[in-house]
């Protein structure tokens, strides 16, 4: 019974967060929605976490990625860095524009508090 509880909060949650992210995509413009597309194939991989919870290998990006500042961005995308490959043979200038665009649309997700231990006992 207590899974069926889970997994109903699960599926409601995940739908929750479906259907904010498609309304939010209603807003995109043609820029950004190329720039989530080419961000997916080819940032996703080590900025997009593979399943609910996981962690990435690269930070999660936002708003705020590279300081806020496109230059910032463009520079690593372009050239990347000692943990990141360069763009520049794989991506056009403008779908690298189209990135930055879409990326500056992101939301800075707020760190999740920690989980209680079992018990409801605090420090041990």
């Amino acid at each position: 019974m207590k899974n069926v509880a889970l997994l109903g909060l699960f599926v409601l949650a995940a739908s929750a967060q479906g259907a904010s992210a498609q309304q939010a995509s209603g807003n995109f413009s043609d820029q950004q929605k190329v720039g989530r597309q080419v961000f997916a194939q080819s940032c996703g991989v080590c900025h997009l976490p593979p399943s609910l919870g996981a962690r990435t290998y690269g930070p999660a990006l936002n708003k705020d990625a590279g300081g806020g500042d496109d230059d910032v961005m463009r520079e690593f995308i372009t050239n990347g860095t000692p943990r990141m490959p360069a763009f520049k043979h794989y991506l056009k200038p403008e779908q690298i524009e189209a990135i930055i665009s879409y990326v500056r649309t992101v939301p800075v997700q707020t760190a999740a508090a920690p989980a209680r231990r079992a018990g409801g006992g605090g420090e041990p």
